[in-house]
């Protein structure tokens, strides 16, 4: 890990904590010259909205994912995934195309005493958090998504307004307050909402 980070609680979910970055810095300041294209920039060291959002509902909402199998898209640092554990999901496994991601989510996810497995069911249920912050990530998202959708899985998502959210194809369940890194956002917290495909 290039950068230190600290066990710190989850400020939308408390009940959560993970290892993130501990002081005011953006994403790309905190790799500055070590920024290479072919590997992801650490997302995982944040608590995005999304993802903070996600989890909240989660938490809040047990019967979402109690018993079932879950599966976190995109899981940044865990902490949907982390939440659907602590909410008594069956199964949760943590997707990623970065392997830091993955390895940081299974880290937090031993932090807050859960366990994140690939059950080898299907999952029921799709979390996928901040996942719509560029046209091609977007597209990309949507397509899994739907093929998700077809398969008639529970897609919810957490979304704070990035710009490339496909709002047609989703209905609104929730929104919250998330608190952000100014840092990170340029705002002290993001209006989010938990959205679940159509």
């Amino acid at each position: 890990m290039p950068f230190p980070t600290k066990l710190l609680p989850v400020p939308l979910a408390p009940e959560i904590s993970l290892h993130l970055v501990d002081r005011p810095v953006g994403l790309f300041e905190l790799i500055g010259e070590d920024y290479r294209s072919d590997r992801p920039p650490p997302f995982w060291a944040f608590a995005w909205a999304g993802g903070q959002a996600l989890a909240r509902y989660v938490l809040d909402h047990p019967e979402t994912v109690r018993g079932k199998t879950v599966e976190d898209l995109a899981t940044g640092s865990g902490v949907a995934a982390i939440a659907a554990a602590l909410a008594g999901a069956a199964a949760v496994s943590a997707t990623d195309v970065d392997p830091e991601a993955v390895a940081a989510a299974h880290r937090n996810a031993a932090a807050n005493h859960v366990a994140l497995r690939h059950s080898g069911a299907d999952p029921g249920v799709i979390l996928a958090g901040d996942v719509f912050y560029s046209p091609t990530v977007a597209e990309q998202m949507s397509r899994r998504l739907r093929q998700h959708r077809r398969k008639q899985r529970l897609v919810l998502v957490g979304d704070p307004g990035r710009g490339y959210f496909p709002e047609r194809l989703f209905e609104p369940v929730a929104e919250y307050t998330v608190p952000v890194s100014v840092a990170l956002e340029e705002a002290e917290s993001l209006a989010t909402t938990v959205w679940r495909m159509r």
